[in-house]
Formats: structure tokens, sequence, C-alpha cells
């Protein structure tokens, strides 16, 4: 069934649940959408859509950028048991022609809210300049980053220590035991900083507390030179200042509304079918594979902040948290989310259900006939397809390998004696490999393992960061830094449009950020 833009702009504001389903790959959603969208790209429907909209009787909305992706996304949902799909008519044009604003990039609220709680709280950030002459001038001061590790390696600014967004407020006694210290906090761009900075401000940690104005990005573009593939964090544990972590957060949750649930009250949550329950597990990557509730996903707090779209797509759900500890984390998290969005939010107290170790369970897909590493490596002339994202495909694959999207992939050559299909995710390789025997008359196997297995075996990569060519990755919406060209010239865009979305969002309409 198609809707039009004024009833899909009458759904946004009506209170009831709802989600918006861009059918693109992420790179081509980047380019414009609405803004309460959430990417899920047809080449991976069956792994994200039961996570994005686990309640099958959720209103939702499927849009496109008019090319009819959508309408084939709605025909799967509607044969996977969803009840109410609907299209939008013209997809992200025909909302821009109806007058309604269309927005670029990713985790498009997230950052927006950043902006938001920048101005709204006042949070105080330094230029470059100013933070390099203050680490010149000896004054105690500690430069923390609050992204994943992984980003961190990649680049960081010099002395800066790796501590993820909702680690913060946890964390923060290892490294300011004293008022005196002047905590600096940044991230590549703008939104982790802020939210870092103001998360501490939050909380009441009596320090100065300043973000880094531009992060990473504005640091290079001052002309001073970023760290690469430092791994410097904090201690794992429980640290000290724990009990006082816990005060802070609880103090913040409270002011927003933050609700405490005890497992009674999560089964009754689950067992209601008139409503959307996400149970997400806000640890760090090591704490949530150690050791995690049955259900849970795993979403590390700060970024779950930062890219809410990962995990909930639909608006006014309910959200229930946990760390597993005495919550801090998980309060923080929380607090934030109901200053995001319009969820019901709580904090799961008191669970001792067993725990499942490992990461997250893969989805169930028919299984496709697998290949092994030693098998591949002694059968020359082998047609490797590999899916992983664009950016880490150009970092290492197996020689030769064709990088591809599954729903994107042409017949391989006539002739090939095999197809062999590796993914990070093996349930895609499975759902890819169903897909390209359709294509071949070759036998298409699995790589048991993925090209994470081929490395492990001691086998040689291939990089090439030309490959693929920055146009043709639409699979993954490039960060300025990703580019082949132009790469000062996308940072200084990259960040006007941060800091003008605030004003973009203002015309919108949509957001809500701040309503209790």
């Amino acid at each position: 069934m198609q809707v039009s833009p004024a009833t899909l702009k009458a759904w946004i504001g009506d209170g009831d649940e709802l989600a918006i389903l861009d059918a693109r790959e992420e790179g081509e959603f980047g380019r414009s959408h609405l803004f309460w969208a959430i990417p899920c790209p047809l080449s991976q429907k069956e792994l994200r859509a039961p996570n994005l909209v686990p309640r099958k009787a959720t209103r939702i909305v499927c849009t496109d950028g008019g090319e009819g992706y959508a309408a084939t996304l709605a025909h799967w949902l509607t044969g996977q048991g969803y009840s109410d799909v609907h299209v939008l008519e013209g997809g992200a044009p025909g909302w821009k022609a109806a007058g309604h604003v269309l927005f670029s990039g990713v985790n498009v609220p997230s950052k927006a809210f950043g902006e938001w709680a920048e101005h709204h709280y006042g949070t105080e950030s330094l230029d470059p300049p100013e933070l390099k002459a203050l680490m010149d001038s000896g004054k105690p001061m500690v430069i923390l980053d609050s992204r994943p590790l992984d980003e961190y390696r990649r680049m960081s600014i010099p002395g800066a220590i790796s501590v993820p967004g909702g680690e913060l407020v946890y964390r923060i006694g290892e490294f300011a035991p004293d008022a005196d210290t002047t905590i600096v906090i940044n991230c590549a761009g703008r939104t982790r900083s802020i939210m870092g900075a103001e998360s501490l401000r939050r909380a009441g940690v009596p320090n100065r507390i300043v973000a880094l104005r531009n992060g990473t990005m504005g640091w290079e573009l001052a002309g001073f030179t970023c760290d690469r593939g430092k791994t410097r964090s904090y201690t794992p544990g429980t640290p000290p200042g724990a009990a006082l972590a816990l005060e802070r957060a609880g103090n913040f949750a409270r002011e927003t509304g933050v609700k405490t649930i005890d497992a009674a009250g999560l089964a009754a949550l689950r067992a209601d079918a008139s409503r959307t329950t996400y149970c997400l597990d806000v640890r760090a990557p090591a704490e949530y594979q150690a050791g995690h509730l049955p259900g849970f996903r795993h979403a590390p707090g700060g970024q779950l902040v930062q890219a809410t779209d990962q995990w909930v797509a639909v608006r006014r759900a309910r959200i229930v948290l946990t760390d597993l500890g005495d919550g801090a984390r998980a309060r923080m998290s929380a607090a934030w989310l109901r200053l995001l969005g319009g969820w019901e939010v709580f904090v799961l107290e008191g669970a001792a259900a067993p725990l499942e170790t490992g990461p997250e369970p893969a989805p169930a897909v028919p299984p496709a006939p697998t290949i092994s590493v030693a098998e591949l490596a002694a059968r020359p002339g082998a047609h490797v397809i590999d899916l992983a994202r664009s950016i880490d495909f150009r970092d290492g694959h197996i020689p030769g390998a064709e990088w591809g999207v599954r729903t994107r992939l042409s017949a391989p050559p006539a002739g090939v004696p095999l197809v062999v299909v590796t993914a990070p995710r093996e349930a895609l390789a499975h759902l890819a490999a169903a897909d390209l025997a359709a294509l071949t008359s070759a036998p298409v196997r699995v790589l048991e393992g993925g090209t994470a297995a081929w490395a492990a075996a001691g086998h040689r990569l291939e990089a090439d960061r030309q490959v693929p060519a920055d146009a043709a990755c639409i699979d993954f919406y490039l960060r300025p830094y990703d580019r082949n060209t132009g790469i000062e010239e996308a940072m200084r865009e990259y960040l006007s449009w941060e800091i003008d979305l605030v004003h973009e969002v203002e015309r919108d309409g949509d957001a809500g950020f701040g309503r209790l």
C-alpha cells in the first residue's frame, strides 16, 4: 500500500509506533534521505530487518531514491509476516517535491542531537591551536578519545587515550582523580566530542571539561599531525570511583525520566505484543562476549547514542538497557536516549538469569556448501567474491578477489571452475551463495571463517586503497579521510555540514530533541 508524503508526515507526529526503512545501500542512502529513515539495504534485509523491527505488527513505511527498491523490500517484509507495511510515494524525491527536508550523511538524528546538545547546554570547546598550547603549557590535563578502539587506531591526537563515550563517566576516576586536571574529549569530528564532554558535565564532574572542536579532522586541518596505530586505553574491570560514577549517572537519569525495571518487569514488557521492546547491553565488546543476558543485543553505550539507527528503528518504542553491573553506564546512555528520541527507556536492575557467552547469535539462513581455507588454497583458478565493506576490502582481501554487494552481483566469468563467497558475517555469504547459484553453472561455495580465517592461516592478503574506487563504494558512506582525493575539502564540507544540521533539523520540525 502506498502512502503520500503528507500522510507520512502526519504519522511521524501522531505518537504511535513507526519505522521508516530505506532500502538502498548505505552509501546511496547517505546522499539524500528522510530525517528518521533507517538504512535497511536489500542486500542485508534478512540480517537487519528482524533486529531493527522485532515486532511484526509495527507500522512500517519503506522508502528509497525512486528506484523501486522500497517496493521490493515491502514485498519481502510482507512475505515474512509483517502486517502493516507501506511504500512512500516517490521515495525521497517525492518527499522533497512535497516541500519537506532531505538530509545527507548517516546517523543524522544522533549527529544533529549532538549539535543540539552543544547549543542547549553551552558545551565548552577549544580549537586545535588552543589544545596544542595547553599541551605545551605543562598544566595537568588529559585527552580522552571517545571513539571505539578501531577508529582510535586509525588516527588519534598525540597523547590521547581511547575511552569510548559510554565508558567516560564510569572510568573518569582513572584519568582525572582530582579536580585540577583539565579534561579534553575528542573524536574524529564533532558529535562524540560534544557528547563525551557533555556526559561528564551532566554527571557533575567538577573539572574543566572541553570538547576538541572538529576532532582529529580539525587537528590535521590546522596543520598538526595525528598518531596512527596507537592502542592506549583504559584498564579493564571495575574502575576507581565506580560508586561515585553511579551516583552521578543516577542523578542525570532521574532528571530525564529514565525508569528502572526488574526481571519480572522485563518479562512483562516482552510479553506485551502491542508494543516494541528493544533489549540492549551497553558494555564493551569483550565484556559482552564474556557473558550477557539472553536476548540482549550488543550496543556499546557511546556508539548507541552516536549511531542509534544501527539498533533502533521504531519510534515510540521501549528500550531496556543493561550493563550487568551497578548500572552507571546504562543510566548515562538511557538518559541521552530519553533526550534524543521519543522512546520510553528503562534500566534493568537485579537480573540473574543464566548468561550466554560469545557474540550475538547469527540469524538462521539456509546453508550453502562450504570450502575450507586449505581447500581454497589448493584450488587455483577459483573465482572469489568478497562481500566485506568496501573500505575493509581496500585494507585487505584474498589475492584476485572481486568486491561486490550481494544484490548487485553479476554472473561470474564463464568457464571458472569454482565460485567462492567470503563475508565478515557468514550468514551473508550463505545468502549470496544461493543468489549466485542461479547465475552460474559453476559450483558455489562459502569460505569457512571468511577472509579472517585465510589471513589467520598465514596466507597473503592484497591491499589497494584505490579498489573499489570512491564512486563505487555504494555500500558505505565514505568519511572524508576514507576518500582517495579531495580529503581536506571533504573534511571542511563535513564539519560545516555537522554545524548546519541544527538549522536543517529546525526547518524539518520532526526531531523533538529534549522533549520529555
